[in-house]
């Protein structure tokens, strides 16, 4: 049974919450965050693709689909389990992979990995980290986390970060799809601003063996040579379901591809050896004009697929969006964003917080709908208005 709701109401009403000067909500996390953090590393965060209206559709497409709530059932013992790849998880929500977290705080990835083994979360670290596959696997010691692999022009650099994270205990591999080349980012272009060319997020290259043997010289005598190296691999126009089938031979690890949307990627993805999809649009980063990530998970006969897995990234905010995803037939969600707000705001303390309140409201929000388990969800929980 969990009461998670129930206690950080109380905390926080009886003035027992040591972290009151810290937001509550996505909205004052989000606004601390733009004031704390540069231009330039605001617009990395928080941009999206040409208009931007893939961003904003991923938003206004969850306020489309309601949640229909059942009164008079017993909620007293709630329990917020899922189960992925044979592992049992306490709450339904992993933490996205996002890229040169340095940019946000000073600790980058080492902070979130911090809060996330602390939590009992799933991270999900990225290719373009500010903190190696090994540091982070040593900060968190035997909580899960999985490596999301960018599918680069160098097949011996990604087969060797691969065997990096199998050897660092990570327990599943993500590969990004929609990354083949940077999506037209208006405010990135605007600052005239690449973490990259600064050395930012790179450092799974710098120290990779077989990155490495392509430089001349050490990245420490020139790095601006290893950051132009970094820049002719580290994307690839060319990744097909071919190449997909060659990472699927390199490790006995689960593996999900991220960043399709299509029910025919899906139904593609599970015959070229996928055990999982997240259903994503990037968070609006590479697409513009995209469908939203909830509108894809709804045209995805998720049932026809019932020993694979289906998690749903971009556009999560609060405990009912996640509701949404589940009962559409996602096993879990990744949350992005707003855990990086909250980073950028107070480091390791600021994303604890606020996974603590998101638990908290998910709680909350399954018990005030009529639901003790997430088993209990399915997709006549919810409807869609006009």
């Amino acid at each position: 049974m969990t009461n998670f709701g129930l206690d950080e109401e109380v905390k926080i009403y009886t003035g027992n919450d040591n972290d009151r000067d810290l937001p509550i909500s996505v909205s004052d996390w989000r606004e601390k965050a733009r004031n704390k953090l540069s231009k330039e590393a605001w617009g990395y965060l928080e941009g999206g693709a040409g208009s931007e209206e893939t961003v904003r559709e991923n938003r206004r497409a969850f306020r489309r689909w309601k949640i229909r709530p059942r009164y008079l059932l017993d909620v007293n013992d709630r329990d917020l389990s899922v189960t992925l790849f044979g592992k049992r998880h306490e709450t339904p929500f992993i933490l996205a992979p996002i890229g040169v977290q340095e940019i946000l705080n000073p600790e980058g990835e080492a902070a979130t990995a911090r809060a996330a083994s602390h939590l009992g979360i799933p991270f999900v670290l990225s290719t373009v980290s500010s903190v190696s596959i090994e540091d982070i696997a040593s900060i968190m010691g035997n909580s899960e986390r999985w490596f999301q692999l960018y599918p680069g022009r160098d097949k011996n650099i990604m087969k060797s970060m691969v065997e990096r994270a199998e050897n660092s205990g990570y327990s599943a591999i993500v590969v990004t799809v929609d990354t083949t080349m940077l999506g037209w980012r208006e405010r990135d272009l605007e600052n005239a601003y690449l973490p990259f060319l600064e050395g930012k997020g790179i450092i799974n290259y710098l120290t990779d063996p077989e990155f490495r043997k392509r430089l001349k010289k050490n990245p420490k005598e020139d790095m601006q040579a290893a950051i132009m190296e970094f820049l002719a691999v580290y994307v690839n126009p060319s990744f097909s379901w071919t190449d997909f089938t060659e990472i699927r031979k390199w490790t006995k690890l689960p593996i999900l591809i991220k960043g399709i949307t299509h029910p025919d990627d899906v139904e593609l993805a599970f015959k070229n050896g996928a055990d999982g999809v997240i259903i994503s649009n990037h968070g609006g980063r590479q697409v513009d004009g995209a469908m939203s990530s909830i509108d894809a998970l709804s045209l995805v006969d998720t049932e026809a697929y019932a020993d694979k897995i289906f998690l749903l990234d971009s556009g999560i905010r609060h405990a009912a969006d996640a509701v949404k995803a589940l009962a559409m037939g996602a096993s879990a969600v990744l949350i992005g964003r707003p855990y990086a707000y909250a980073l950028s705001v107070a480091g390791s303390k600021g994303v604890e917080r606020f996974m603590s309140m998101l638990r908290a409201e998910m709680d909350l929000q399954m018990a005030l709908a009529g639901f003790r388990h997430i088993s209990e969800l399915n997709r006549g929980a919810i409807y869609r208005s006009r």
